[in-house]
């Protein structure tokens, strides 16, 4: 929850706290009762702040999760594509040495 979002949700709290017992002082129910919804409607911008902060740790850890298994796989490709190469070159090798054995040239 970004600090503007806490500012505003506690100005809200406030204000339906002020209008709630503005409502009581002058039994007035209805100021009151706005009041106290203001209140509630502190609470929900308070609660909805602190799910998005959740959501974007939440994403954050299954994007860092995702970058690691993503280097791992590149990795194991590497790892992978130098022993084909290795082979490769010992297959060149092994056949030259077959060629000089034929022909006597390398």
């Amino acid at each position: 929850m970004g600090i503007n979002d806490k500012i505003n949700a506690v100005a809200k709290d406030t204000e339906g706290k002020l209008q709630a017992a503005a409502g009581e002082l002058t039994d007035d129910p209805l100021l009151k009762a706005k009041g106290d919804a203001k209140q509630v409607q502190a609470k929900v911008m308070d609660a909805a702040g602190d799910l998005g902060d959740k959501v974007a740790g939440a994403a954050d850890a299954v994007g860092d999760k995702v970058a690691d298994a993503a280097d791992a796989v590149g990795d194991k490709v590497a790892g992978a594509a130098d022993a084909v190469g290795d082979k490769v070159a010992d297959a060149a090798e092994a056949i030259g040495n077959v060629f000089k054995g034929i022909t006597g040239k390398a």
